[in-house]
């Protein structure tokens, strides 16, 4: 476990993917898709909260996503830490990565269709978007009313990594780095590819080893930064076995019968 008595001060940014969800428990492919979280999920996002109470980590403002399975971590988690009552910022530019038509479909499924290498270039590669949905389609943002005061031509029909960093960037350089300029303790809790495109940024993974940078739900990580706002140490809270295990079952995700 890591040591506990860590100081808020030196470790004033914590992100934080959302527990197990149904979908993630089906190995489908979620994206946008507004998927609830699982019992299990729920009992990630309440030890997370334990966890981070336990390490002496205070927060005085979140920052999560429109969709309810991130929502929801972060209610359970500073419920645990007894919390609730800090300023919470919702924002679409924290959501998930947008699948495009592979949103819906088990991803051992794909790999039978489409091959193992091209579903991996579409999962986990910098670069390349999956298909991309029609305007039309259920699964295209701008027909959901929560995105209803957003520009149509700013939201994805599918996208890239590298796609999402380009809209996470200018959120974290525009809301985020400002609370933290300002001397406040930041928890963002959001999903495994919008946390893994800030990890890319905050730790300087380069464009070809992000494709092997899983991200295990609800275990915090923690970041000391320095005056640029890049990380100068960042690692995960608990049991380093358990972590690796959880790891190691994202990267399997597409091998499943």
């Amino acid at each position: 476990m890591i040591k506990t008595g860590i100081s808020s001060a030196e470790y004033p940014l914590v992100l934080l993917r959302h527990g197990e969800s149904e979908w993630n428990k089906l190995n489908l492919f979620t994206g946008w898709r507004d998927v609830r979280l699982t019992d299990q999920g729920e009992r990630e996002a309440r030890e997370a909260g334990r966890l981070m109470r336990g390490a002496d980590l205070g927060f005085d403002l979140a920052f999560t996503s429109l969709l309810s399975r991130a929502i929801k971590t972060l209610w359970l988690s500073l419920e645990a830490m007894d919390r609730m009552w800090i300023p919470v910022t919702n924002d679409w530019r924290l959501n998930e990565r947008h699948y495009g038509a592979l949103q819906g479909r088990n991803k051992a499924e794909a790999v039978e269709q489409f091959g193992e290498a091209q579903v991996k270039k579409w999962r986990r590669s910098y670069a390349t978007p999956p298909p991309p949905v029609e305007k039309t389609s259920l699964d295209f943002p701008g027909n959901d009313p929560r995105y209803a005061g957003i520009r149509r031509s700013d939201l994805p029909c599918s996208e890239s990594l590298k796609e999402v960093l380009a809209r996470v960037l200018p959120y974290w350089t525009g809301s985020i780095i400002p609370q933290l300029a300002d001397g406040k303790r930041v928890i963002v809790v959001a999903h495994g590819n919008s946390l893994r495109a800030l990890m890319k940024h905050l730790e300087g993974i380069s464009d070809e080893a992000i494709v092997d940078v899983n991200l295990p739900t609800g275990i915090p990580r923690v970041y000391r930064l320095d005056r640029n706002w890049r990380a100068t140490e960042a690692r995960f809270l608990g049991d380093a076995a358990a972590i690796q295990a959880k790891i190691d079952s994202v990267q399997k995700q597409t091998q499943r019968a």
